[in-house]
């Protein structure tokens, strides 16, 4: 019964939004000629939209004030307005400091409705804090969770995926909050920033959450299933790939098994441990899949162009040397199999804070991770190849590549 209701809710409130976003102009209102929204206004439509459906107040001195910043008081106010229906639960005193505070009823409903954990806060709500994104990923994912069961299975298999912004490489994302972050960037709730960030910590403006508003109401009359960009994290944070995602190529048997095992360079040199591994799907440079910003830049362009039906498979490994003065020549040389790969050759390794092979100054490099590194390496395979490779591991084990084309 309380699934029911959240599922007819929520598909109600997507028709809404689908309607202000992209179909008929919306209705009369006064709060439409905000003093402060200008007609070049970036988020215009979005903010009259967002007030056309109720979710937004302008203030009675006719501003809407778009660059101000959202606080948690008056997010879990905005959840509980595109919530409409009455919660499956009540909820009661779920925060000690929100007693006399104007938000308690809306801060409740919005806990009720599965947005907040209370948990997340164990020192209190405080309500006038403001709101980071961190926090709003947190609270939208947990909202489309309490929604529908994929969804909520979608947190759980991106806990461990691979999220293309900067503080995934440093300082790390909790698993604790990178599925919410994965469902957020791969529903296109939420992006990143140009410079490669999440903004973990940054806030957001009104202008920003009335988009980001009425992209979830549209998001969560849509099963978890249908965002590719989703797909692809679920299938990293899973099965350590996303090759059948995205391409023709397959690993025979599964590359789940092969995360963490070791290969002895043939030249006994050092070894290698491998990770995982991600393609990007570059056949519509202009619509390339959702790893694309993280490994390749327009610098990449006229290669794939030249090189039409490839597909560049990007494998993570942490190289251990052994050899006193260990260089890339040790590794060319000591590993010629799926192992083995070249360096980005790009700036995006340093936009987004991993490591690519060494260019140059190689044996300085190897010599400063004397203890293992661990890198992303580029290899390029094409829709043509029926025999993609292969890799043994010192365990005996083997990983395949396949065409399933071929």
């Amino acid at each position: 019964m309380k699934s029911t209701k959240r599922v007819s809710l929520f598909l109600v409130m997507g028709a809404v939004a689908i309607t202000a976003l992209f179909g008929t102009a919306p209705r009369e209102a006064k709060a439409m000629n905000f003093k402060d929204v200008s007609a070049t206004h970036w988020a215009k439509d979005s903010i009259h939209a967002a007030v056309n459906a109720g979710y937004f107040k302008g203030y009675s001195n006719g501003t809407f004030k778009p660059d101000a910043t959202i606080t948690r008081a008056e997010f879990a106010s905005l959840l509980s307005r595109v919530s409409k229906a009455e919660p499956p639960t009540e909820i009661e005193n779920a925060f000690s400091d929100l007693n006399n505070h104007w938000s308690k009823k809306q801060v409740e409903r919005a806990v009720a409705f599965g947005f907040i954990d209370p948990k997340n806060y164990p020192n209190g709500f405080k309500p006038n804090t403001a709101l980071t994104r961190e926090e709003m990923a947190i609270w939208l994912s947990s909202g489309l969770a309490a929604l529908d069961e994929d969804y909520n299975q979608a947190l759980l298999d991106t806990k461990e995926t691979l999220i293309p912004v900067k503080e995934y490489f440093k300082p790390g994302i909790p698993e604790s909050k990178a599925g919410h972050i994965a469902v957020a960037m791969g529903t296109k709730l939420m992006t990143g920033y140009p410079d490669g960030s999440f903004g973990m910590k940054n806030t957001t403006t009104r202008a920003e959450t009335s988009a980001i508003l009425l992209r979830f109401v549209k998001v969560a009359s849509k099963k978890a299933d249908t965002f590719p960009a989703l797909n692809e994290l679920r299938a990293v944070g899973t099965e350590k790939n996303n090759l059948e995602v995205v391409t023709p190529f397959e690993a025979l048997g599964g590359m789940a098994d092969s995360v963490g095992k070791a290969m002895t360079f043939k030249n006994n040199a050092g070894k290698v441990v491998f990770h995982r591994m991600v393609a990007v799907n570059v056949q519509n440079w202009n619509q390339k899949s959702f790893y694309g910003d993280l490994f390749l830049d327009d610098s990449d362009k006229e290669f794939f162009k030249k090189h039409k039906g490839t597909f560049p498979i990007f494998t993570e490994l942490t190289i251990h040397p052994k050899t006193k003065g260990f260089g890339l020549d040790h590794y060319r040389s000591g590993i010629t199999n799926l192992m083995g790969g070249s360096a980005t050759h790009n700036g995006q390794y340093k936009k987004y804070g991993y490591e690519t092979l060494p260019v140059t100054d190689d044996k300085e490099f190897f010599s400063k991770h004397s203890s293992g590194v661990k890198v992303w390496v580029v290899s390029y395979y094409n829709v043509e190849e029926e025999n993609l490779g292969s890799a043994v591991f010192d365990d005996g084990s083997i990983l395949i590549l396949s065409n399933t084309k071929k």
